[in-house]
């Protein structure tokens, strides 16, 4: 059961019983709570940077607030929920594109695939743009150092030799630790053959009108190999 205060010499080692971190996801998000602490072995223990004093002097009150970061992370439930970066800096609120059809892709200028990729991205980008599909691609370089470019340098890369008219955002992180939010999403939202994390650039998510993630596919999956996929969601014969 919950209790109201528990207090706590500041030189306690501070540890949130495993029950109640089991159990924390039961309790409804728009509260707070006060929960107890203990001070036991086989425990979870528990960050003090979560921890917020109510009494500076010797002892303090343990205060948590059930609106974790994971709790944040599972209140996103389409892409249409984010916002990113234009190449420019820009804001993108996603939700711009309710109603479309996506492909999300990461890209890369100096990468073996970015000629078939990119010259096929723009062939399916200019056969079905005006039935309601977008491709959003996202640069990245984490990869083998293969977009070390500026934005700047990237856009013109895309729009000069390839006719890219789709938009090229910002440069993100798909992996680790500063992966970008919209890819967390994504990632978690299909998982690849061998575990979540994208395994190199031109990895694709096909994105339905409602924001949802449909499918997911390889680097070397070719995007004309997608179009079958994609005129079922746009609900064409063409």
């Amino acid at each position: 059961m919950l209790s109201s205060r528990f207090t706590f010499a500041l030189n306690t080692n501070l540890c949130i019983c495993s029950h109640f971190v089991k159990h924390l996801s039961s309790y409804p998000t728009t509260k707070s709570f006060l929960i107890p602490t203990y001070s036991l072995r086989n425990t979870t223990c528990l960050s003090r940077s979560l921890i917020s004093p109510i009494n500076t002097s010797r002892s303090f009150s343990p205060c948590l607030s059930f609106r974790s970061a994971s709790m944040a992370s599972q209140s996103m439930t389409s892409v249409h929920d984010f916002t990113v970066k234009d190449a420019k800096g820009n804001d993108v609120d996603l939700s711009m594109y309710k109603g479309k059809v996506l492909l999300i892709v990461n890209v890369a200028s100096q990468c073996g695939l970015a000629n078939s990729n990119y010259t096929e991205l723009s062939q399916l980008y200019d056969k079905y743009k005006d039935q309601g599909f977008e491709i959003l691609a996202f640069p990245c370089n984490q990869f083998g150092g293969q977009e070390p470019g500026t934005n700047e340098e990237i856009v013109q890369f895309a729009c000069t030799r390839f006719k890219a008219e789709y938009p090229i955002f910002d440069k993100v992180d798909v992996n680790g630790e500063k992966t970008a939010p919209i890819y967390k999403f994504l990632k978690s939202s299909k998982g690849g053959l061998f575990g979540d994390g994208i395994k190199w650039n031109f990895s694709k998510f096909l994105v339905d009108k409602e924001g949802h993630v449909v499918d997911r596919y390889a680097p070397t999956t070719s995007p004309l190999s997608i179009e079958k996929d994609l005129k079922k969601l746009l609900g064409t014969t063409a």
